[in-house]
């Protein structure tokens, strides 16, 4: 994992998607360059509330671009794309990574065939939302109204609706870290690098495994279900004295051990016996375990069920998600150098040896050009230079 650290990112990135990525690459000790226009830079910089009481580091950027370095650079001037060519040459730039338009690659010098002649053995990182040959803009709610996400997310009897996280963006970020460690093996065996067109669409399709299948091979539709599973039951949420709990019972043998204990004995009925039964009563079923679980508190479910091995979880806030024990001491940290701000972020799914090393700490979320004169400097920009560009527009 040590190697990781002579890992070089460039990343003309905005929104979700790619600061995603490169946020987890982050972790792993890569070192990120992220790439902003120097008038629009990353939309997402103005998202959020201004905790820090300066321009372009509002909330929202914050929670997803710890651990990285920030340049500003204009690649439609020739300037630009002069100060580019050199970044991918003189830093010796592994993997080139964008989530621009298609139809932007070569007005803008990034394509994979320009970059392959200054540095053959580049990984090449496209993210769009369709697909290379596609220019149509991507969001992250379209993705999930397109592909079906929103179909089977909601109330059965209710409209579509948006998953609470972003799926098609995070989940196509995950897809990419796993193509781009995949090229960085390659790499390492044959020399090569790699061309990668990733499609958000085709990364929010995967994850339609049951539907997709079911509806094409069998004929059978699947839609938004509430909190309801498919195929099994009991499986949904339930109301408590002081709450909601979710019951997930996976097979018969669970169903027995609910049905014995006395509070839920008069669901012990033979038309229940089997899941196939349970499923098709399933509206009743659900009725007759929230009156009864509604007299009890979370806390006395919790503990009955866990007797008994039948999975259950308090619904937590996301107050409470931060408190627990198995959360707390893995969340990750950032501070402000210059505020002294701190802030805390998600965790990693895995401790990092970077991570491990530094107690949990990336650097703070980079302020806008933040390293140009440190960056440029090191493919012989002066500090004057960058004044006179930056005059120009160009940084």
């Amino acid at each position: 994992m040590e190697l990781f650290k002579k890992i070089r990112i460039l990343s003309l990135e905005q929104a979700t998607v790619l600061p995603y990525l490169t946020y987890r690459l982050a972790m792993d000790g890569m070192e990120i360059i992220r790439l902003e226009h120097p008038k629009y830079g990353d939309p997402n910089r103005f998202i959020g509330d201004n905790v820090l009481g300066e321009a372009r580091m509002n909330t929202y950027y914050l929670t997803i671009n710890a651990g990285k370095k920030a340049l500003t650079i204009n690649l439609a001037e020739p300037d630009g794309q002069k100060m580019f060519r050199s970044l991918i040459e003189v830093l010796d730039i592994d993997i080139f990574a964008t989530n621009q338009l298609p139809r932007n690659y070569k007005k803008l010098g990034i394509d994979y065939d320009t970059l392959k002649l200054i540095k053959p053995d580049i990984i090449w990182l496209g993210v769009t939302g369709f697909g290379p040959d596609s220019n149509e803009g991507a969001y992250d709610p379209i993705l999930q109204a397109r592909s079906g996400l929103m179909e089977v997310t909601g109330e059965a009897d209710g409209p579509p609706m948006v998953m609470g996280i972003p799926l098609p963006d995070m989940g196509t970020s995950e897809h990419a870290y796993g193509l781009l460690m995949k090229a960085l093996y390659q790499r390492e065996v044959t020399g090569e690098g790699a061309h990668i067109d990733l499609a958000m669409f085709e990364s929010s399709l995967s994850w339609l495994t049951v539907p997709i299948s079911m509806a094409a091979s069998y004929g059978k539709t699947v839609s938004r279900r509430g909190n309801t599973h498919e195929f099994f039951s009991p499986v949904s949420v339930y109301e408590s004295k002081d709450g909601f709990i979710y019951i997930a019972a996976g097979n018969d043998r669970q169903w027995q051990s609910i049905v014995s204990q006395e509070m839920f004995q008069s669901l012990d009925q033979p038309a229940y016996e089997k899941n196939e039964g349970r499923i098709k009563d399933v509206t009743n079923l659900n009725k007759a375990i929230n009156a009864i679980t509604r007299n009890y508190s979370t806390e006395e479910l919790i503990d009955l069920f866990r007797s008994i091995t039948v999975p259950i979880s308090k619904i937590n806030l996301i107050e409470d998600v931060i408190e627990d024990p198995l959360v707390k001491e893995k969340l990750l940290h950032s501070k402000d150098p210059v505020s002294g701000t701190k802030i805390t972020l998600a965790p990693s799914p895995y401790l990092t040896p970077l991570l491990e090393k530094n107690n949990r700490q990336l650097t703070f979320p980079p302020r806008f050009g933040e390293h140009n004169s440190k960056i440029y400097g090191q493919i012989g920009y002066t500090d004057e230079m960058l004044a006179e560009l930056k005059e120009k527009g160009i940084v």
